[in-house]
């Protein structure tokens, strides 16, 4: 198999032989399955060892798993992102199918926040989408240095600066479950409904195929029924923080 066809939204699980496997969103271009991107953080042995891979070395995929984001549901409707840290490379395959079918979507907004200027990736990748007049983007950092001349602050605090009627949206939220939450209240309070905030869940995932068990979160388990959920399917569980 030279290619691996892929929704928006999906990951991969990848594996450093040896060492063990991890689940890896895809970041790439959807259009462009030919070429698969994964974005990784080394924040664990698997991924760290994957990070330190040379060019050539061999690395072992299964995918893709998972549902994506909605974008049949999107058609017509303005699209909110909002993205928090590293975790906008989950939202880039949306944003490239988005950018690709502009015409097919009404308003498309990006509102991404990281810690610090330095911490913003995909930046010159930003700069070229903030100068398109179809897609408006905002970046924000919690602290800004001397060079920094866009918003401070957490990245949820964006939502009250919405053009888009809440009738008439539909928002894909990814990051630290924090940060969804009070991105979930923002919105709530801004007036979308419950079943228009879609959230990419991030659990422990060992199979991939739901059965294991080990990404329970309430009643669903996110390596088939996610990553992508609705807010309002896993709403009286979301705001819990043991689960």
């Amino acid at each position: 198999q030279d290619r691996i066809d892929f929704s928006p939204g999906q990951f991969n699980m990848l594996y450093a032989f040896g060492i063990g496997e991890v689940p890896i969103s895809i970041s790439g271009d959807p259009a462009r399955p030919e070429t698969l991107m994964h974005t990784i953080r080394a924040v664990g042995a698997v991924s760290s060892a994957l990070v330190r891979m040379k060019q050539g070395a061999m690395v072992g995929v299964r995918g893709a798993f998972g549902k994506g984001w909605p974008l049949h549901e999107a058609c017509g409707k303005d699209v909110v992102l909002i993205g928090g840290g590293i975790v906008l490379a989950p939202l880039r395959p949306v944003i490239h199918h988005l950018l690709n079918n502009r015409k097919v979507f009404e308003g498309v907004t990006l509102l991404c926040g990281a810690r610090t200027a330095r911490e913003i990736i995909f930046r010159r990748q930003l700069e070229r989408w903030q100068r398109r007049t179809d897609f408006q983007v905002e970046a924000t950092v919690d602290a800004a240095g001397a060079a920094w001349l866009g918003h401070v602050g957490v990245v949820t605090r964006l939502v009250a600066r919405l053009d888009s009627h809440p009738s008439n949206t539909i928002a894909m939220v990814c990051g630290p479950e924090v940060m969804m939450r009070f991105a979930v209240w923002e919105l709530l309070q801004w007036g979308l409904a419950p079943d228009r905030i879609f959230l990419s869940l991030e659990r422990n995932m060992k199979c991939g195929t739901g059965i294991c068990g080990h990404c329970q979160f309430g009643p669903v388990f996110v390596c088939t029924e996610g990553p992508v959920v609705s807010y309002e399917r896993i709403a009286p569980w979301f705001h819990r923080r043991e689960v």
